[in-house]
């Protein structure tokens, strides 16, 4: 049982969340690569199945980034570098979005996912991309 166990945590992106992103970047920095989802979002669920399955995609990722995911809908306090973020519209309005995927993941005053963002070491971003990738061009973009 437990050689599957490793096995499988082998083939998967090793997600974190973003407490235990402040704690690893305090150990180890590394780039940051972020990925904004939603529960609707059909691409989303796409590249979950497709894309964050590969075992290129998964090696680089591993390797050379702390990876986090987050549904850009939740509705508790998330702390990214030491600072609070809240979904203030959560409870008044449908499809809320989170403050911390306001502040890192909008494009013209927009949030649409699938959003990913790169971050260096020191969390000043890199690029962002608001749309499906497929594993070649999330390759592409990861190097």
């Amino acid at each position: 049982m437990c050689v599957k166990t490793s096995a499988q945590e082998k083939d998967a992106v090793r997600w974190l969340s973003f407490d235990q992103l402040d704690d690893s970047l305090a150990i180890q920095p590394k780039k940051v690569f972020i990925d904004f989802y939603t529960e609707w979002c059909t691409y989303c669920r796409k590249m979950d199945k497709v894309v964050f399955t590969k075992s290129e995609v998964i090696d680089l990722l591993n390797k050379e980034y702390y990876a986090v995911r987050m549904d850009a809908e939740r509705t508790d306090t998330v702390y990214f570098d030491g600072q609070p973020f809240v979904n203030a519209q959560a409870g008044k309005k449908r499809n809320a979005i989170h403050q911390l995927a306001e502040v890192l993941a909008q494009r013209n005053g927009q949030f649409a996912p699938p959003t990913m963002i790169i971050l260096d070491e020191a969390f000043n971003v890199k690029k962002r991309y608001f749309e499906y990738m497929d594993s070649k061009k999330l390759l592409r973009a990861l190097h």
